[in-house]
């Protein structure tokens, strides 16, 4: 691919530029934003920039390319949001044709940026559209013929509008890879770098992610020109703010340990391998008396917002998840995550963690590690450079109860209410408030999926 770069500097692609230490900027006013977008930071209680925020936007601002790496919860939505916004202020996209676009791995993370960026992209007047699966694309399709500056869209959807003829990029300026590190471990490599041909090749790249691996890489290297590197380290990061744990348990004593740091007096976030396991300890939670609620990649995404949402109003106490909810997940407040099962991967490892210890709080992350899981959990440890406090801890033991506040549970069973139905994040948002995006679409008859047109990649994931 050809990118014209007469008003910039060359490409170099082998590596990319590092940022000279920038003075920390100690609060927004120091940057160049336009007075809506400063008014609207102090309405969002926003004061003062996170490091991540303080090194990127001098040269976001200016147009550069930036390649930021931190880890989730330093800040980086704000760190690209506040530059994708200022840089589009004063446009009005045509039909079909968005102006900016940040992409992003899951739907639970497109909610969440939409959600974060709403109330400035208002204060600019800037129309935001969510392009996400699991909802109504005739729906997300009719956003896109009205209008939209800011585009959030996870790769499956999008390339599937494009497909439908439903959306071109060919007049984004500035695009945005969000958790670039997840995008490619869920295979959709081959779908972003479609879509990324398809942006207009004079315009802005930020690639943000909390780890860099060689299929990142790549896609630094073809589409990002003499980037500027910013990286808040995530091992270390994540060290000054949380608290570790790897408490050993026997087998027989695992179920029951877990039921009792589930019935804490607090919200927890507990991790499995597998849906089918989600469910199953949901089940038992909930016979314990513990108000626990499953979220995995089998439930519709009605089904996962209502239970995010439960989560996030208390309804549901315990959040039993798959590694779909180890991104794009932020829920204040929350202070403790258990990986029950441990995980494969020192990045999933931080990823999972990442739910807490979010914007500057601090939190505790707990793994359960069964004898036979001992020697794969000391290398994972090593990989993703943690030294963590460690204890041998069986049901109702003081200890155990100390780190993580477990109780033991009521006995009686509980069954949580449903809840009203949450808008889903396939809507459009912008100055006048809402628009006709796709709602949660609970209650209604889901369309035949329609056949692939050949161009689609065989194989490839959709979100």
């Amino acid at each position: 691919m050809t990118r014209a770069t007469a008003s910039r500097p060359s490409a170099t692609p082998q590596t990319p530029a590092p940022a000279s230490a920038p003075t920390p900027a100690g609060s927004f006013d120091e940057f160049p934003l336009a007075p809506a977008l400063l008014t609207a930071l102090r309405a969002q209680g926003v004061t003062r920039p996170f490091p991540i925020q303080a090194a990127t936007l001098p040269e976001t601002l200016a147009g550069r390319d930036v390649l930021g790496r931190g880890r989730t919860g330093s800040g980086k939505t704000l760190a690209f949001g506040l530059a994708l916004l200022s840089r589009t202020a004063g446009k009005r996209a045509e039909s079909k044709c968005p102006l900016a676009l940040v992409l992003v791995p899951t739907r639970e993370l497109a909610g969440q940026v939409t959600e974060a960026l709403a109330p400035y992209a208002a204060a600019l007047g800037l129309r935001t559209a969510t392009v996400v699966g699991g909802t109504s694309i005739n729906r997300q399709a009719d956003t896109l013929r009205k209008g939209a500056e800011v585009l959030v869209a996870t790769p499956g959807r999008l390339a599937d509008l494009l497909d439908r003829r439903a959306c071109r990029l060919d007049k984004v300026a500035v695009t945005v890879l969000d958790e670039a590190d997840q995008m490619t471990d869920m295979g959709f490599l081959p779908q972003v770098t479609r879509l990324m041909e398809k942006v207009d090749p004079d315009g802005q790249r930020m690639l943000f992610s909390a780890t860099l691996d060689r299929n990142v890489d790549k896609l630094v290297r073809r589409f990002l020109t003499d980037p500027v590197t910013h990286s808040v380290d995530p091992s270390a990061a994540t060290v000054t703010t949380m608290d570790h744990h790897v408490l050993y348990v026997e087998d027989v004593d695992k179920r029951a340990t877990v039921a009792e740091i589930a019935a804490r007096d607090g919200r927890v976030i507990m991790f499995v391998h597998t849906k089918r396991g989600a469910d199953r300890l949901t089940k038992h939670l909930l016979a314990q008396g513990v108000r626990a609620a499953a979220l995995h990649g089998g439930k519709t995404q009605p089904q996962r917002t209502r239970t995010l949402e439960q989560f996030r109003t208390g309804q549901a106490a315990a959040l039993i998840a798959t590694n779909v909810a180890a991104r794009g997940i932020h829920i204040d407040g929350l202070d403790l995550v258990v990986n029950v099962d441990p995980p494969t991967e020192a990045k999933d490892y931080l990823h999972r963690g990442g739910r807490t210890a979010r914007a500057g709080e601090s939190g505790t992350v707990v793994t359960l590690v069964t004898p036979g899981e001992r020697r794969e959990m000391t290398r994972l440890m090593r990989q993703a450079k943690i030294t963590p406090a460690t204890a041998k801890v069986r049901p109702g033991d003081a200890e155990l109860a100390r780190i993580t506040g477990a109780r033991t549970p009521s006995g009686v069973p509980v069954q949580l209410a449903a809840p009203a139905p949450a808008q889903g994040p396939g809507a459009r948002t912008g100055a006048s408030g809402a628009g006709g995006g796709s709602g949660s679409g609970g209650g209604r008859r889901r369309r035949p999926r329609r056949s692939r047109p050949a161009r689609r990649t065989a194989g490839a994931p959709s979100a």
